[in-house]
Protein backbone atom coordinates (compact mmCIF):
# COMPACT_ATOMS: atom_id res chain seq x y z
CA UNK A 1 0.00 0.00 0.00
CA UNK A 2 1.22 3.13 -0.90
CA UNK A 3 0.30 6.53 0.96
CA UNK A 4 0.12 9.53 -0.63
CA UNK A 5 -1.30 13.28 -0.05
CA UNK A 6 -2.89 13.03 -3.72
CA UNK A 7 -2.56 10.48 -6.58
CA UNK A 8 -3.20 11.93 -10.34
CA UNK A 9 -4.14 10.42 -12.71
CA UNK A 10 -2.62 11.42 -16.16
CA UNK A 11 1.18 12.59 -16.84
CA UNK A 12 0.06 15.01 -19.33
CA UNK A 13 1.10 18.67 -18.91
CA UNK A 14 -1.82 19.57 -16.36
CA UNK A 15 -1.23 16.16 -13.97
CA UNK A 16 2.85 17.33 -14.24
CA UNK A 17 1.77 21.27 -13.51
CA UNK A 18 -0.69 19.44 -10.15
CA UNK A 19 2.22 17.86 -9.12
CA UNK A 20 4.22 20.98 -8.72
CA UNK A 21 0.98 23.13 -7.30
CA UNK A 22 0.78 20.31 -4.53
CA UNK A 23 4.65 20.18 -4.25
CA UNK A 24 5.00 23.38 -3.53
CA UNK A 25 2.36 23.47 -0.68
CA UNK A 26 4.38 20.74 1.11
CA UNK A 27 2.17 17.69 -0.23
CA UNK A 28 3.60 14.56 -2.22
CA UNK A 29 1.75 12.96 -5.03
CA UNK A 30 2.13 9.70 -6.96
CA UNK A 31 1.23 10.06 -11.04
CA UNK A 32 -0.13 7.24 -13.04
CA UNK A 33 -0.55 7.32 -16.35
CA UNK A 34 -0.92 4.16 -19.21
CA UNK A 35 1.57 5.45 -21.68
CA UNK A 36 4.94 4.42 -22.14
CA UNK A 37 6.55 7.92 -21.37
CA UNK A 38 4.83 10.90 -19.52
CA UNK A 39 3.15 14.00 -21.90
CA UNK A 40 0.30 12.86 -22.67
CA UNK A 41 -1.39 14.08 -25.90
CA UNK A 42 1.30 16.04 -26.64
CA UNK A 43 3.86 13.31 -26.67
CA UNK A 44 1.59 11.19 -28.46
CA UNK A 45 0.00 13.35 -31.04
CA UNK A 46 2.09 16.55 -31.78
CA UNK A 47 5.61 16.02 -30.64
CA UNK A 48 7.98 18.48 -32.92
CA UNK A 49 4.57 20.31 -33.62
CA UNK A 50 4.48 24.86 -32.72
CA UNK A 51 2.71 25.31 -29.50
CA UNK A 52 1.52 29.02 -29.68
CA UNK A 53 -0.50 29.83 -26.46
CA UNK A 54 1.63 28.79 -23.58
CA UNK A 55 1.91 32.22 -21.70
CA UNK A 56 5.30 34.04 -21.92
CA UNK A 57 6.40 31.60 -24.18
CA UNK A 58 5.92 32.68 -28.09
CA UNK A 59 6.21 28.95 -29.21
CA UNK A 60 7.46 25.37 -27.85
CA UNK A 61 7.10 21.93 -28.94
CA UNK A 62 5.11 19.22 -27.31
CA UNK A 63 8.17 17.60 -26.12
CA UNK A 64 10.30 20.75 -24.93
CA UNK A 65 6.96 21.76 -22.70
CA UNK A 66 6.45 18.32 -21.25
CA UNK A 67 10.85 18.03 -20.77
CA UNK A 68 10.04 21.79 -18.89
CA UNK A 69 7.39 20.79 -16.81
CA UNK A 70 9.35 17.30 -15.85
CA UNK A 71 12.35 19.69 -15.06
CA UNK A 72 9.96 22.00 -12.98
CA UNK A 73 8.90 19.23 -10.71
CA UNK A 74 11.87 17.21 -10.32
CA UNK A 75 12.52 18.92 -6.70
CA UNK A 76 9.47 17.02 -5.61
CA UNK A 77 10.58 13.69 -6.57
CA UNK A 78 7.06 12.57 -6.89
CA UNK A 79 6.66 8.78 -9.00
CA UNK A 80 5.19 8.76 -12.01
CA UNK A 81 3.95 4.83 -12.62
CA UNK A 82 3.71 4.86 -16.43
CA UNK A 83 2.42 1.68 -18.56
CA UNK A 84 0.06 1.48 -15.35
CA UNK A 85 -3.54 2.17 -15.38
CA UNK A 86 -6.05 2.50 -12.77
CA UNK A 87 -8.58 0.51 -12.41
CA UNK A 88 -10.82 0.68 -9.21
CA UNK A 89 -11.62 2.88 -6.45
CA UNK A 90 -13.40 2.76 -3.04
CA UNK A 91 -13.28 4.79 -0.11
CA UNK A 92 -12.13 3.74 3.53
CA UNK A 93 -12.60 5.76 6.20
CA UNK A 94 -12.56 9.09 4.51
CA UNK A 95 -9.94 8.23 2.09
CA UNK A 96 -9.40 6.90 -1.24
CA UNK A 97 -8.14 3.49 -2.07
CA UNK A 98 -6.76 3.01 -5.32
CA UNK A 99 -5.60 0.28 -7.74
CA UNK A 100 -4.48 -0.23 -10.71
CA UNK A 101 -4.12 -2.81 -13.38
CA UNK A 102 -0.97 -3.96 -11.90
CA UNK A 103 -2.16 -4.28 -8.75
CA UNK A 104 -0.96 -1.28 -7.03
CA UNK A 105 -2.81 -0.17 -4.65
CA UNK A 106 -2.81 3.44 -3.11
CA UNK A 107 -4.34 5.41 -0.08
CA UNK A 108 -5.36 8.68 -0.54
CA UNK A 109 -7.65 11.82 0.76
CA UNK A 110 -7.49 12.93 -3.11
CA UNK A 111 -7.81 11.82 -6.81
CA UNK A 112 -7.19 14.62 -9.59
CA UNK A 113 -8.27 13.22 -12.83
CA UNK A 114 -6.29 14.73 -15.16
CA UNK A 115 -6.93 12.11 -18.05
CA UNK A 116 -7.32 14.71 -20.77
CA UNK A 117 -9.75 12.94 -23.65
CA UNK A 118 -9.77 9.99 -22.14
CA UNK A 119 -6.86 7.59 -21.42
CA UNK A 120 -5.16 6.08 -24.66
CA UNK A 121 -5.50 2.44 -25.28
CA UNK A 122 -3.85 0.22 -28.08
CA UNK A 123 -5.33 -0.81 -30.34
CA UNK A 124 -5.55 -4.37 -29.87
CA UNK A 125 -5.10 -7.57 -31.66
CA UNK A 126 -9.02 -9.16 -32.88
CA UNK A 127 -8.51 -12.36 -31.14
CA UNK A 128 -10.49 -12.95 -27.25
CA UNK A 129 -7.93 -15.40 -27.05
CA UNK A 130 -5.16 -13.54 -26.67
CA UNK A 131 -6.47 -11.73 -23.59
CA UNK A 132 -4.97 -14.11 -21.24
CA UNK A 133 -1.40 -13.75 -22.70
CA UNK A 134 -1.65 -9.90 -21.91
CA UNK A 135 1.54 -8.87 -20.32
CA UNK A 136 2.87 -12.01 -19.95
CA UNK A 137 3.75 -12.85 -23.98
CA UNK A 138 1.38 -10.48 -26.05
CA UNK A 139 2.22 -6.95 -25.60
CA UNK A 140 1.35 -3.74 -27.35
CA UNK A 141 4.12 -1.43 -25.72
CA UNK A 142 7.97 -2.19 -24.87
CA UNK A 143 9.71 -1.11 -21.72
CA UNK A 144 12.62 -3.97 -21.68
CA UNK A 145 13.91 -4.90 -25.27
CA UNK A 146 16.36 -7.06 -23.27
CA UNK A 147 13.39 -9.14 -21.80
CA UNK A 148 12.89 -10.42 -25.06
CA UNK A 149 16.34 -11.66 -26.47
CA UNK A 150 16.59 -14.48 -28.16
CA UNK A 151 12.51 -15.28 -27.93
CA UNK A 152 10.75 -16.10 -31.16
CA UNK A 153 9.17 -12.37 -31.71
CA UNK A 154 5.94 -12.26 -34.11
CA UNK A 155 5.33 -8.83 -34.60
CA UNK A 156 1.60 -7.84 -36.12
CA UNK A 157 1.77 -4.15 -37.50
CA UNK A 158 2.37 -1.89 -40.71
CA UNK A 159 3.83 1.37 -39.83
CA UNK A 160 6.43 3.13 -38.13
CA UNK A 161 6.46 1.34 -34.67
CA UNK A 162 6.46 -2.20 -36.19
CA UNK A 163 8.94 -1.85 -38.53
CA UNK A 164 11.10 -0.40 -35.95
CA UNK A 165 11.25 -2.35 -33.78
CA UNK A 166 11.24 -5.53 -35.96
CA UNK A 167 14.61 -4.24 -36.84
CA UNK A 168 15.76 -3.90 -33.57
CA UNK A 169 14.69 -7.76 -32.13
CA UNK A 170 16.07 -9.03 -35.32
CA UNK A 171 19.48 -8.31 -33.66
CA UNK A 172 19.29 -10.84 -30.98
CA UNK A 173 15.94 -12.54 -31.69
CA UNK A 174 14.06 -14.51 -34.38
CA UNK A 175 11.22 -12.07 -36.03
CA UNK A 176 8.73 -12.73 -38.07
CA UNK A 177 7.00 -9.15 -39.24
CA UNK A 178 2.87 -9.92 -40.22
CA UNK A 179 0.69 -7.39 -41.68
CA UNK A 180 -2.69 -8.03 -43.13
CA UNK A 181 -1.70 -5.78 -46.34
CA UNK A 182 1.13 -6.25 -48.76
CA UNK A 183 2.90 -2.43 -48.48
CA UNK A 184 4.50 -1.00 -45.46
CA UNK A 185 3.85 2.47 -44.09
CA UNK A 186 7.50 3.48 -42.76
CA UNK A 187 10.75 5.85 -43.34
CA UNK A 188 12.30 5.08 -46.70
CA UNK A 189 16.05 4.05 -45.23
CA UNK A 190 13.74 1.55 -42.90
CA UNK A 191 11.79 -0.01 -45.58
CA UNK A 192 15.44 -0.41 -47.48
CA UNK A 193 16.95 -1.88 -44.05
CA UNK A 194 13.37 -3.97 -43.60
CA UNK A 195 14.38 -5.47 -47.60
CA UNK A 196 18.46 -6.31 -46.64
CA UNK A 197 17.27 -7.98 -43.66
CA UNK A 198 14.45 -10.15 -45.17
CA UNK A 199 17.10 -10.86 -48.12
CA UNK A 200 19.50 -12.06 -45.57
CA UNK A 201 17.11 -14.52 -43.66
CA UNK A 202 17.10 -12.04 -40.49
CA UNK A 203 13.43 -11.32 -40.62
CA UNK A 204 10.74 -13.36 -41.96
CA UNK A 205 7.53 -11.18 -43.96
CA UNK A 206 4.24 -12.22 -43.99
CA UNK A 207 1.86 -10.21 -45.98
CA UNK A 208 -1.28 -10.19 -46.59
CA UNK A 209 -2.23 -12.09 -42.95
CA UNK A 210 -4.21 -11.84 -39.83
CA UNK A 211 -4.11 -13.71 -36.60
CA UNK A 212 -6.29 -16.52 -36.20
CA UNK A 213 -5.82 -18.39 -33.08
CA UNK A 214 -3.27 -19.40 -30.99
CA UNK A 215 -2.12 -22.82 -29.17
CA UNK A 216 -3.99 -23.84 -25.96
CA UNK A 217 -2.53 -24.32 -22.62
CA UNK A 218 -1.36 -21.44 -20.37
CA UNK A 219 1.70 -20.48 -22.10
CA UNK A 220 2.55 -19.35 -25.93
CA UNK A 221 3.73 -21.85 -28.08
CA UNK A 222 2.35 -21.10 -31.59
CA UNK A 223 -0.13 -18.87 -33.59
CA UNK A 224 -1.94 -19.12 -36.65
CA UNK A 225 -2.30 -16.95 -39.57
CA UNK A 226 -4.50 -16.68 -42.40
CA UNK A 227 -3.86 -15.11 -45.43
CA UNK A 228 -6.77 -13.33 -47.82
CA UNK A 229 -6.84 -15.89 -49.99
CA UNK A 230 -7.41 -18.07 -46.79
CA UNK A 231 -4.07 -19.77 -46.62
CA UNK A 232 -2.90 -20.73 -42.96
CA UNK A 233 0.79 -20.87 -41.85
CA UNK A 234 1.85 -21.76 -38.09
CA UNK A 235 4.30 -19.92 -36.76
CA UNK A 236 6.15 -21.20 -33.17
CA UNK A 237 6.06 -18.11 -31.10
CA UNK A 238 6.85 -16.83 -27.45
CA UNK A 239 6.20 -13.27 -28.10
CA UNK A 240 3.62 -11.44 -29.64
CA UNK A 241 3.72 -8.07 -30.14
CA UNK A 242 0.56 -5.40 -31.48
CA UNK A 243 1.61 -2.21 -33.29
CA UNK A 244 -1.43 -0.57 -34.04
CA UNK A 245 -1.29 2.77 -32.85
CA UNK A 246 -3.79 4.35 -30.21
CA UNK A 247 -7.14 4.76 -29.11
CA UNK A 248 -9.02 7.32 -26.48
CA UNK A 249 -10.85 5.57 -24.32
CA UNK A 250 -12.81 7.10 -21.02
CA UNK A 251 -12.06 3.72 -19.50
CA UNK A 252 -12.83 2.88 -15.80
CA UNK A 253 -13.09 6.56 -15.12
CA UNK A 254 -17.31 6.15 -16.24
CA UNK A 255 -17.84 3.58 -14.08
CA UNK A 256 -16.78 5.62 -11.15
CA UNK A 257 -20.20 7.15 -10.33
CA UNK A 258 -18.89 10.76 -11.23
CA UNK A 259 -21.82 13.50 -12.87
CA UNK A 260 -20.73 13.03 -16.86
CA UNK A 261 -21.42 15.25 -19.06
CA UNK A 262 -20.86 13.27 -22.44
CA UNK A 263 -17.71 11.86 -22.25
CA UNK A 264 -16.07 14.72 -19.74
CA UNK A 265 -16.82 15.14 -16.08
CA UNK A 266 -19.16 17.96 -14.31
CA UNK A 267 -17.04 19.70 -11.80
CA UNK A 268 -17.82 22.89 -9.60
CA UNK A 269 -15.25 26.36 -10.67
CA UNK A 270 -14.57 26.65 -6.99
CA UNK A 271 -12.08 24.01 -6.82
CA UNK A 272 -12.78 21.39 -9.45
CA UNK A 273 -13.96 18.97 -7.42
CA UNK A 274 -16.56 16.70 -8.88
CA UNK A 275 -19.92 15.32 -6.98
CA UNK A 276 -17.94 13.20 -5.15
CA UNK A 277 -15.78 14.81 -2.28
CA UNK A 278 -11.75 14.37 -2.90
CA UNK A 279 -11.99 13.46 -6.32
CA UNK A 280 -10.62 16.08 -8.87
CA UNK A 281 -11.26 16.50 -12.74
CA UNK A 282 -8.57 18.93 -14.43
CA UNK A 283 -7.77 20.03 -17.83
CA UNK A 284 -9.82 18.98 -21.00
CA UNK A 285 -11.98 15.71 -19.29
CA UNK A 286 -13.37 18.27 -16.86
CA UNK A 287 -16.53 20.07 -17.78
CA UNK A 288 -18.25 23.84 -16.41
CA UNK A 289 -19.81 26.51 -18.28
CA UNK A 290 -17.79 28.80 -20.22
CA UNK A 291 -14.41 25.54 -20.28
CA UNK A 292 -12.09 26.21 -22.80
CA UNK A 293 -9.75 23.28 -23.80
CA UNK A 294 -6.62 25.24 -23.65
CA UNK A 295 -3.23 23.53 -21.40
CA UNK A 296 -3.02 27.34 -19.78
CA UNK A 297 -7.09 26.35 -18.21
CA UNK A 298 -5.69 23.31 -17.04
CA UNK A 299 -2.59 25.00 -15.34
CA UNK A 300 -5.11 27.45 -13.47
CA UNK A 301 -7.69 24.70 -12.44
CA UNK A 302 -4.57 22.62 -11.22
CA UNK A 303 -3.93 25.67 -8.89
CA UNK A 304 -7.37 25.73 -7.29
CA UNK A 305 -7.90 22.16 -6.67
CA UNK A 306 -4.26 21.59 -5.23
CA UNK A 307 -5.98 24.59 -2.44
CA UNK A 308 -9.01 22.02 -1.36
CA UNK A 309 -6.20 19.18 -1.73
CA UNK A 310 -4.42 20.33 1.08
CA UNK A 311 -7.38 21.47 3.34
CA UNK A 312 -8.07 17.66 2.80
CA UNK A 313 -4.75 16.16 3.11
CA UNK A 314 -4.25 18.72 6.28
CA UNK A 315 -7.42 19.39 8.44
CA UNK A 316 -5.26 20.34 11.12
CA UNK A 317 -3.41 23.20 9.32
CA UNK A 318 -4.42 26.73 8.06
CA UNK A 319 -3.86 27.05 4.64
CA UNK A 320 -1.73 30.03 4.01
CA UNK A 321 -1.40 31.30 0.59
CA UNK A 322 2.19 32.27 -0.53
CA UNK A 323 3.92 33.48 -3.33
CA UNK A 324 6.91 31.79 -4.81
CA UNK A 325 9.16 35.15 -5.46
CA UNK A 326 8.87 35.63 -1.70
CA UNK A 327 8.62 32.48 0.08
CA UNK A 328 11.28 31.01 2.20
CA UNK A 329 9.24 27.88 2.43
CA UNK A 330 8.50 27.14 -1.01
CA UNK A 331 12.03 27.95 -2.34
CA UNK A 332 13.20 25.72 -0.18
CA UNK A 333 10.96 23.01 -1.28
CA UNK A 334 12.41 24.10 -4.43
CA UNK A 335 15.75 23.59 -3.88
CA UNK A 336 16.61 27.27 -4.13
CA UNK A 337 19.60 28.11 -3.82
CA UNK A 338 20.87 31.72 -3.02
Amino acid sequence: MIKTDAVIIGAGPVGLFAVHQLGIKGLNSEVIDNLDKAGGQCIELYPDKPIYDIPAVPECSGKSLTDNLLSQIKPFGSNIHLNERVQEISEKNGSWIVKTNLNKTFETPNIIIAGGVGSFEPRKLPLKELEKFENKSVFYSVNNKDLFKGKKISIFGGGDTALDWALEFSKNSKVTLIHRRDEFRGAPHTLAELKKLKNQGKIFIKTPFQIKSVNNGSDLQEIEIKSDDDKIEKIPTDIVFGFFGLIMQLGPIAQWGLNMNKKTIEVNTENFQTNKSGIFAIGDICHYPGKLKLILSGFHEAALASVECFKRARPNEKYRFQFTTSSKEIQDRLGVKK
